[in-house]
């Protein structure tokens, strides 16, 4: 991706700070103009260079790190249960709307899609049940495309919190029924939203500002159905963990999908939904592939990833130890077994690239050209 980005061209699509801030932080990184650590080899006396990375969350080269740190810390609410993958997916028509008004309306379908899914909950099950919830802003060929993933416990801990309620291990929510339910919500929030003044209308949207366009808006969206799609159920806690590491940390366009960049044109591999998910390949112009990724920078410090229910954040041990009790079993790891595993993984050494002996050690950190003035580009 980095050949994909040029000045000239970012600056044509009068970029945000926050969207230069990325894309440079993309280019930049594992380059030395980031500096990074010089390395020797004890075995074979060769010296290896590694240059930092950016650690932005939308880089493809440095989420895998952050996937399996996160990855770590839920493994230990994995319970020995049935898990579903259901996705929610809002429509079209309210493309435009959501991409003036990201923060306010991405907040809504965590809220929409988890409100929806916990009420079923204590209605169907009589149980507080748990979600995992993933925002993805993209299709295939990197148009807009807002859905959330979902992974939901098969079952809970009753409203009483004396024993565990399961569901089938095949079958958890009718989605026609989820469906209706995550549009009344989503809809009766952007109502309120706009009736606070949250929202805002610009450009080709300033009509919607009068009340009669936005109902006319809200009635359009509210004709066709909404799609909630189940997928299989997870064949078990395992499986889950493979899935988060594919999801949780994804952005929308990886280096594997690059086939081809050049300071004109960005050729990508993309899966055609509509023709079986066939492989296909994709060209734009270097300027309009960068108005395409831009669109799925998240808004600064927004959290893409949240918890809900028997997995929310707050008193969340507590409440997982519960469930571990009702279903009689413990704790995947114990924090000790899990200190014991980290500890052994830092004290292996590198591999060295050229001898392939794990004798690689650590020599010095060389920094960045103009490093007094070397802006930072973690992840906001």
């Amino acid at each position: 991706m980095r050949g994909a980005i040029t000045g000239g061209v970012a600056a044509a699509l009068h970029l945000s700070p926050h969207q230069w801030k990325t894309i440079r932080a993309l280019a930049a990184c594992r380059t030395s103009a980031l500096g990074g650590q010089l390395f020797q080899c004890i075995h074979c006396q060769r010296e290896h260079f590694v240059a930092h990375s950016c650690r932005n969350r939308h880089c493809p080269q440095c989420q895998g790190g952050r996937a399996a740190d996160w990855l770590e810390q839920q493994e230990r609410a994995l319970l020995p249960i049935p898990y579903f993958h259901l996705v929610f997916t809002l429509p079209h028509s309210l493309n435009g709307l959501i991409r003036q008004n990201r923060t306010v309306l991405f907040k809504l379908l965590f809220q929409a899609a988890s409100a929806t899914l916990l009420e079923f909950g204590r209605e169907r099950l009589k149980a507080q049940i748990g979600v995992t919830a993933v925002l993805h802003t993209w299709s295939q060929t990197l148009l807009d495309h807002y859905h959330l993933h979902c992974v939901v416990t098969g079952g809970g801990v009753a409203l009483d919190g004396e024993r565990w309620i399961g569901s089938s291990a095949h079958y958890l929510f009718p989605v026609k029924a989820l469906s209706r339910m995550f549009r009344g919500k989503f809809l009766d929030g952007l109502n309120q939203r706009f009736a606070e003044g949250a929202l805002e209308f610009h450009g080709q949207l300033a009509a919607l500002a009068n009340q009669t366009q936005f109902h006319a808006l809200l009635r359009q969206a509210a004709v066709p159905p909404w799609v909630v799609y189940s997928k299989r159920p997870f064949a078990g806690p395992r499986q889950v963990l493979a899935y988060l590491s594919r999801y949780t940390h994804r952005v929308a366009l990886s280096n594997r999908r690059l086939i081809r960049a050049d300071e004109q044109t960005v050729t990508f591999d993309y899966k055609d939904y509509a023709d079986g998910a066939r492989h296909k390949s994709m060209t734009l112009a270097l300027a309009e592939f960068l108005r395409r990724f831009c669109l799925h920078l998240l808004p600064e410090r927004f959290v893409k990833i949240r918890h809900y229910g028997l997995v929310g954040n707050r008193n969340r041990e507590e409440r997982l130890e519960r469930a571990r009790q009702c279903l009689g079993t413990r704790a995947q790891l114990s924090p000790q077994e899990m200190t014991k595993q980290k500890t052994a993984a830092v004290a292996a050494l590198p591999h060295c690239p050229f001898c392939r002996s794990p004798a690689l050690v650590r020599v010095r950190e060389i920094k960045p050209p103009g490093s007094s003035v070397q802006e930072k580009f973690d992840s906001s």
